[in-house]
């Protein structure tokens, strides 16, 4: 469970005095997500997400986020539009944290992952990259190859021997990464959280994308290198050929990487790849007790890693 902020009724009535959306009919709080509290809240006028920011967004980013899905949406990108209140204002307060109303957005993620979804996630990147290229929103990216190394080095702290494996893995691999990263591939603002979770389907076409919260100024072919390890990998088949060829062919409908991006595209893979080890293996080894939520198993993208460490080009 992740609605980490409990409200009830009359807080979310109050908060909604400053909004013209309508009056408030029913809520509900929304359990899938895991860094913040979502209610889904229906009133006289429409549907609406409530969304509560908590420990890990900084609330001085929050503008960038809103500005990028009020451009997307402008530009016909099907994405959440975040709501003003009477007064301008998009950002807002409750009990004493950071909050939102954007819309709400019909269907659902998926349960299994077809070659045909992957075809919609590739040009849906292209899509989201030829927008964004040329924003005037600019935001690093706070999860970079140095901070892989400081938590990598956080989780090396830890007495629990077990995960020995994984620190003598990562220690070479990132060294690899700091000597072979790319330097000047084409840049955009970026997702960097295409996983199933963030990416709602009616029938077997995207209805949207939600969860903006990792966004940032990166490299495109890093945005491909992070939904490749999402889409295209399963966890007891691994390397799934067909899903990688249609999510390039939708992209390629659209866009297209250059000769440099995909001479990257192996040293790209394997620094996603180790993006989620270490942040998974970090928060396995920190879990707290009474945590509302259960740690993902890291050992799926030591899999995944491996797997392009051993295949320097994926050969078809």
């Amino acid at each position: 469970m992740a609605v980490f902020t409990k409200l009830v009724k009359e807080d979310i009535e109050n908060f909604l005095k400053d909004y013209s959306i309508g009056n408030l009919l029913s809520y509900e709080g929304i359990v899938e997500g895991i860094e913040n509290t979502n209610y889904k809240i229906s009133t006289s006028n429409h549907t609406y997400i409530l969304t509560i920011f908590e420990k890990r967004v900084n609330p001085a980013e929050l503008p960038f986020f809103m500005n990028l899905q009020r451009d997307l949406v402008t530009h016909g990108f099907d994405c959440p539009l975040p709501i003003e209140n009477n007064h301008g204002s998009i950002i807002n307060n409750i009990k004493g944290k950071s909050a939102v109303i954007i819309s709400f957005l019909e269907g659902k993620q998926l349960q299994s992952i077809l070659p045909i979804h992957c075809r919609e996630v590739g040009s849906m990147i292209a899509r989201f990259t030829n927008i964004s290229k040329s924003s005037k929103l600019k935001r690093e990216n706070s999860l970079n190859i140095e901070t892989w190394g400081n938590i990598f080095n956080k989780c090396k702290e830890s007495e629990d021997k077990s995960y020995q494996k994984y620190f003598d893995i990562l220690e070479k691999e990132l060294s690899f990464l700091k000597n072979n990263w790319p330097t000047n591939l084409p840049k955009a603002i970026i997702h960097a959280d295409l996983f199933q979770d963030n990416i709602f389907f009616i029938k077997d076409k995207i209805s949207g994308l939600i969860d903006f919260y990792f966004s940032c100024e990166d490299f495109i072919a890093y945005e491909i290198a992070l939904s490749i390890n999402a889409w295209c990998f399963d966890v007891k088949d691994g390397f799934q050929s067909k899903n990688y060829l249609s999510l390039m062919e939708g992209f390629n409908e659209h866009s297209s990487l250059n000769s440099d991006e995909m001479k990257s595209l192996n040293v790209l893979l394997r620094g996603a790849a180790v993006r989620i080890l270490v942040t998974r293996l970090h928060d396995m080894i920190y879990h707290p007790k009474d945590a509302l939520v259960i740690p993902k198993d890291p050992k799926e993208y030591l899999n995944i890693l491996e797997w392009h460490q051993n295949n320097t080009k994926i050969n078809l």
